[in-house]
């Protein structure tokens, strides 16, 4: 936040003509108003104040693409995609209102069945490459069990329906294992496997490229000059920066790993170049998928010879440089990756790769596995209730259009060709931002109210008592420890001057009574640690994650051993699984003997048994020993590695369920439901009601509380709560609390009404939270909870929602009269739902009313 930043909300005011509707479906959404105070200016100079906007600048809260994948806190009840909301930031006098659109929505996370291609349109088949252009899905060739095809069918995603694509020229021969990219509006198909699968003849792989024009139907052969890539099948190829990317793939005789690359804008002048690849470049492999995701591409599992592999990799464009993404570092009872495959399909969708079906291990499955590319986790997508399954298959085929994925076709069980075709829904939800929150008020070091001083040579790093205490039970133990030292200290100084005794001392209160910004940073000695390893822990109780250390650097291994050490002493579970795991997939031939060397002086014996079967391996055992690292060693390591070479122990296998702890938002709920209730420095008052909270918390994940922290804090640390000029529900603030503190965003639908504006007043970090809020009042309005809601669109001038409040209440009257919420009603609402009523009753109504008195 700078020294002065506003947030504006505004929505535009469509004429009835020109308002767009939702193309999903073809049907005219409906519309909710909600009616607020536009601009909160929040400056240094002042308290925030509310006013029109004039001429002046000012800025939106930030948007972030949708999140898919994202399931922690809804059910798998009918959750619905929410639509982006459009804001009107332009500083005009015109009304000022939110509109939100309602509209026919997919349900989240559903797979449907589509038509299948009849027979007369084009035969079942596998082994085929699937495109999505504009509206439509294309399918070339594959194969039906018995001939190699080369037909192009055209899938309409509007209509659902199959036909032939138009095709002119000369067609690709029959073939598959092929690939397929689209760039402008032409399709590319590369090489493949050719010949009569049916007779055994002629069979052989291609190394050909061809075009098929989308608007005239044309296929032509592109004859490239100069070197070529080595004719293949089963490779992976994408499109990037202009290029055709191929990569891997079989020739007939051996797995491929090359990777090569020809420009697609000059049809003339294009050549064939073989890439120099560099860093931890995939083995030699086929039968994967590739998919590009923020300017990376991924290859995940495929064959490689008789191993198989789970392995994920990306490669960067610009610096043509592979990387293995680590997956031993996930603790236990994360979700681990999916198991190794082949002949699966991987598609991209924001920052998610999606992973379906495939072979493993004599399995076809058919879950859904999610990859966040920020985050590095894996997850399984669960998918709703009212979902039609596709079964488990290999070689099948996938694209994406818009928010949804579509399958067709590909091997089933019993050696069956399919000829179906499923959609399934991505979710569109922005991520959490929690960690990523808490991690930069870690980094830039504001509102720091704790100071830790380190080892011998007494080294200070600051941090903050909210977070410190709400994750560590041994470093909450040394603060209160060191505050009651502090306070001691203070009463013998006010004892010794004044002659009043103690009358004159701080009183034994609460951080959250005492006014905020008078108190010096509380001092508290670690002896035990040094600041390196601590900052590390520091991190990791901010972020729940640690730098992964640079693969082959000692220092970077022997630095997270120093950090195991602080998690073994500071009792923090979770940190000591995350660092073993981290030292064991970094310990190699390089390091062994220093990272074994160090596990003994430190007394980790975990460590120390692993670093000892690593050396005694019949692969590793010779390299180890003929290093000069080895004559250095201690004696006892020595006999230690010799005596274990040549009488290895036996395998202890426990049963016991490993002790993972807890996590940062299970931590930041407790802390919230009252374990960190101690720890309190600031009041938010509601309506004139005190709720304890901590500063820095809130100045971590709103910009609001961040601004006025720094700026104008109130002298008796006390802070009036309200969303513009209107005050939420005691029930719909607790709500926005548990968002704060650890993400939840679960909460009843008339909470959403009054927190449907929160992230642009209070400066959250995206718009999650309203997203959430608008899928929970699209779904969950019901004759149950109506009343409630109503109040709510009442409070907040939601005349939309009241209005459609007011029609469920109508028309169900019958089921609602008996709710006992009806009697606590204002005597205003009361006669609404008298006038709709009335509104609503027709004339042989009354009349038949009339006829009964």
């Amino acid at each position: 936040l700078a020294e002065t930043r506003s947030f504006a909300i505004r929505a535009k005011c469509y004429p009835e003509k020109a308002k767009p509707s939702d193309t999903r479906g073809g049907l005219e959404p409906a519309s909710l108003h909600l009616f607020l105070p536009l601009c909160v200016s929040l400056s240094a100079a002042g308290a925030p104040s509310w006013r029109r906007p004039g001429s002046c600048p000012h800025t939106s809260g930030p948007e972030e693409l949708p999140e898919p994948g994202e399931r922690a806190a809804m059910s798998c009840k009918s959750t619905k995609v929410a639509p982006s909301v459009d804001f009107d930031h332009s500083c005009s006098d015109s009304v000022e209102y939110l509109t939100l659109n309602f509209g026919p929505f997919e349900t989240v996370h559903r797979w449907r069945r589509l038509p299948p291609c009849d027979e007369f349109v084009g035969a079942r088949r596998s082994k085929h490459t699937v495109v999505a252009y504009r509206d439509a899905i294309y399918v070339f060739g594959g194969d039906n069990g018995k001939n190699m095809l080369n037909d192009l069918l055209r899938f309409d995603v509007k209509d659902c329906s199959w036909c032939r694509a138009f095709t002119t020229g000369t067609p690709p021969a029959p073939r598959y294992h092929h690939s397929a990219v689209v760039y402008g509006s032409s399709m590319f198909v590369f090489g493949g496997y050719t010949g009569d699968i049916y007779s055994n003849s002629n069979l052989k792989n291609k190394n050909d490229l061809f075009e098929y024009k989308f608007a005239t139907g044309q296929w032509t052969e592109w004859k490239v000059e100069g070197s070529l890539p080595v004719a293949r099948s089963a490779h992976g190829a994408t499109v990037y920066n202009d290029k055709l990317w191929i990569f891997a793939g079989y020739d007939g005789n051996a797995r491929l790993n090359d990777m090569w690359t020809i420009s697609l804008q000059d049809r003339e002048h294009a050549c064939w170049e073989e890439i120099d690849q560099s860093g931890e470049i995939p083995p030699s492999c086929c039968n994967f998928p590739v998919a590009v995701c923020r300017d990376k591409m991924f290859v995940f599992s495929g064959q490689s010879g008789a191993k198989i592999t789970n392995n994920l990799f990306q490669f960067e464009f610009k610096g043509h440089m592979w990387t293995r993404i680590p997956t031993e570092h996930l603790l236990r009872g994360s979700p681990p990756p999916p198991q190794r495959r082949y002949g699966h399909t991987m598609v991209a969708f924001d920052r998610h790769l999606y992973v379906f079906g495939g072979a493993a291990d004599n399995t076809l499955p058919n879950e859904l596995h999610c990859y966040d590319v920020d985050s590095q986790t894996w997850e399984v997508i669960h998918p709703s209730l009212d979902s039609e399954m596709p079964s488990g298959r290999l070689f099948h085929a996938a694209a994406v259009i818009q928010d949804a994925m579509y399958i067709f076709g590909g091997t089933v069980d019993n050696n069956v060709r399919s000829g179906e075709m499923y959609r399934f829904q991505f979710s569109c939800y922005p991520k959490c931002t929690l960690h990523e929150d808490y991690g930069k008020l870690w980094e830039n070091r504001q509102f720091c109210d704790v100071e830790f001083i380190l080892g011998e040579r007494e080294q200070r790093v600051l941090g903050h008592i909210a977070i410190v205490t709400a994750r560590c039970r041994w470093l909450r133990k040394k603060i209160l420890q060191a505050w009651d030292r502090q306070r001691q200290k203070t009463k013998q100084e006010n004892s010794e001057e004044s002659d009043e005794g103690t009358a004159g001392g701080p009183r034994d209160i609460p951080a959250g009574n005492r006014p905020s910004g008078t108190q010096p940073l509380l001092e508290v000695s670690i002896r035990e640690a040094e600041a390196q390893p601590f900052e590390v822990l520091m991190q990791f109780l901010y972020t729940d994650k640690i730098q992964y250390p640079r693969r082959g650097h000692v220092q970077d291994v022997l630095l997270i051993m120093d950090v195991y050490k602080l998690a073994l002493s500071f009792k923090l579970s979770r940190l000591e699984q995350l660092c073993v795991q981290y030292i064991e997939a970094s310990v190699d031939l390089q390091n062994v003997l220093s990272v074994c060397e160090n596990a003994n002086k430190l007394q980790l014996d975990q460590l120390k048994e692993h670093c000892l079967n690593f050396v005694v391996k019949e692969s590793h055992f010779n390299q180890v020993i003929m290093t000069k690292e080895f004559e250095h060693l201690s004696t006892p390591l020595i006999v230690e590695i010799v005596r274990r070479k040549q009488q290895p122990p036996p395998r202890l296998y426990s049963d016991q369920p490993v002790d993972i702890g807890t996590s940062l938002v299970q931590d930041m709920k407790a802390y919230l439901e009252g374990g960190g209730l101690e720890f309190c420095d600031i009041i938010l008052l509601l309506d004139g009601h005190p709720r304890p909270a901590h500063k820095a918390i809130l100045a971590a994940r709103s910009s609001y509380f961040e601004a006025m922290f720094r700026s104008f804090m109130p002298e008796d640390g006390q802070v009036n709560i309200s969303i513009g000029e209107m005050v939420p529900s005691k029930q719909a603030f607790e709500s926005m609390l548990r968002y704060i503190y650890y993400g939840d965003v679960n909460m009843p639908p008339e909470d959403s009404l009054y927190l449907f504006a929160a992230p642009y007043y209070y400066g959250f970090s995206n718009n999650r939270l309203q997203a959430y809020c608008k899928q929970n009042l699209e779904m969950n309005v019901t004759v149950e909870n109506v009343l409630q809601i109503l109040e709510a669109a009442d409070k907040t001038q939601a005349l939309d929602m009241k209005k459609h409040c007011l029609h469920i209440i109508v028309h169900q009257f019958i089921k609602v009269s008996k709710l006992p919420n009806l009697r606590s009603l204002s005597q205003l609402l009361l006669l609404d739902i008298i006038e709709s009523l009335a509104t609503h009753i027709s004339d042989k109504q009354c009349a038949e009313m009339g006829s009964d008195i």
